[in-house]
């Protein structure tokens, strides 16, 4: 990882049927001062995503996920490019610099290699259309015009091999506009926003049944106690082991069933698979956005504060992220999560006004969801160094993808 002042910020990039398709990455300085290119390589970030997920053993990392990297295209080293997969990769520009010969050079280079090429603040009207066989997706910006205007404008685009992609779609009415205008998929926080036709069915069987476990490992209960309430459900108690046994927890040997992983790990690591399977037990729209979200929070939340908390703290750590988009999953208010399980003092401090021992890590991941956020702010409020807090987000990035949810 690159030793940079700059903060990665990941927005995900959703598809017409509200799935996260991928992730647009990019660079969020210190300040609301723009990156100078004179002081930092403006593509050391494609060096930082090819360094963290690029193995020569494993491959790619990241796979079945589309990134959209914000790059200046100018002479990306070979190594970078032979480590990214063209298929997945998609590389981000403003429409301004392709007026730079250099760059509309390198542009096609990477065209010609099979990497994708997105332009940023394109202005239909008055676009250099000589640009368009280069480029495979484009940002637009809903709300700019009418809606006739825009159905014209964003016509054009339709009847080519470019993708739209919209950004500032605040509501998920406009999404469905966007959708019915022939936009293939959205940046942003709009999974955030509720659903109106979503209505709170409070928790399901299997998500009370997870509770009753959490439960009885808080209370350190007999593991007999634990397999009687497992039985009811077997898929319940498949899916529970398939996370034990992934790849993001590391085992070097495979766990057979509920015993076997309290005899060799004990029960605190136990809570954390519950959480998960909490998350993954819920359904309807936009559930499974946020159960992703929520895995990269809670993995990145426990990152974060790493030699800044006991590691005994971990699992809390871990737990408070996670948590902390329960409500939106469940369809409750957080305080009414909170009267159905109990949690630590700290973990409730931290998913109620994101305060105390956890509270702050947890908002730092969250800024790290947006470019908008105050992510250096934050982190410079505990003293966490940016290499420190890019270094956990890829590293949280590839843990949740290990985990094949």
């Amino acid at each position: 990882m690159l030793d940079t002042p700059n903060y990665i910020t990941r927005e995900p990039l959703l598809d017409i049927k509200g799935r996260i398709a991928g992730y647009a990455l990019s660079w969020r300085p210190p300040t609301d001062a723009a990156i100078d290119p004179n002081r930092e390589d403006p593509n050391s970030l494609a060096l930082a995503i090819a360094s963290e997920y690029a193995d020569e053993e494993q491959g790619w990392k990241l796979t079945d996920t589309t990134l959209f990297i914000e790059v200046i295209p100018l002479a990306l080293p070979d190594e970078v490019l032979e480590s990214l997969p063209p298929s997945h990769t998609v590389f981000s520009l403003s429409s301004s610099a392709l007026s730079d010969p250099d760059t509309l050079a390198s542009v096609t280079a990477l065209r010609e290699k099979g990497f994708g090429i997105s332009l940023k603040h394109a202005d239909l009207t008055v676009q250099n259309k000589g640009y368009l066989p280069l480029l495979t997706h484009m940002e637009v910006r809903f709300g700019a015009a009418d809606m006739a205007t825009q159905t014209k404008l964003y016509g054009t685009l339709r009847q080519s091999s470019i993708k739209m992609v919209s950004r500032e779609v605040k509501t998920w009415e406009e999404y469905e506009a966007c959708v019915s205008l022939g936009v293939d998929a959205f940046v942003g926080t709009i999974y955030l926003t509720p659903r109106k036709d979503h209505v709170s069915q409070g928790l399901n069987p299997a998500q009370t049944m997870i509770m009753q476990l959490m439960q009885l490992v808080r209370q350190n209960a007999d593991v007999r106690k634990l397999e009687d309430v497992l039985r009811r459900d077997a898929a319940l108690s498949y899916k529970l082991l398939r996370y034990i046994n992934s790849a993001g927890f590391g085992l070097g040997t495979e766990i057979q069933s509920l015993r076997h992983a309290v005899t060799m790990l004990g029960y605190s690591p136990l809570y954390r698979w519950l959480s998960l399977l909490l998350a993954t037990a819920t359904a309807g729209g936009g559930a499974s956005i946020l159960m992703q979200t929520a895995v990269v929070r809670g993995r990145l939340t426990e990152l974060l504060a790493q030699g800044y908390v006991a590691k005994s703290e971990a699992e809390n750590l871990f737990v408070a992220g996670m948590f902390s988009l329960l409500d939106r999953l469940l369809g409750l208010s957080m305080e009414e999560v909170l009267e159905n399980i109990q949690l630590s003092e700290p973990i409730c401090q931290a998913l109620l006004s994101r305060e105390g021992e956890y509270g702050p890590f947890l908002a730092l991941a969250e800024a790290c969801e947006t470019g908008n956020g105050d992510v250096a702010e934050r982190a410079e409020a505990l003293f966490i160094d940016a290499a420190h807090v890019n270094q956990a987000h890829l590293a949280a990035l590839a843990w949740a993808q290990s985990l094949k949810l």
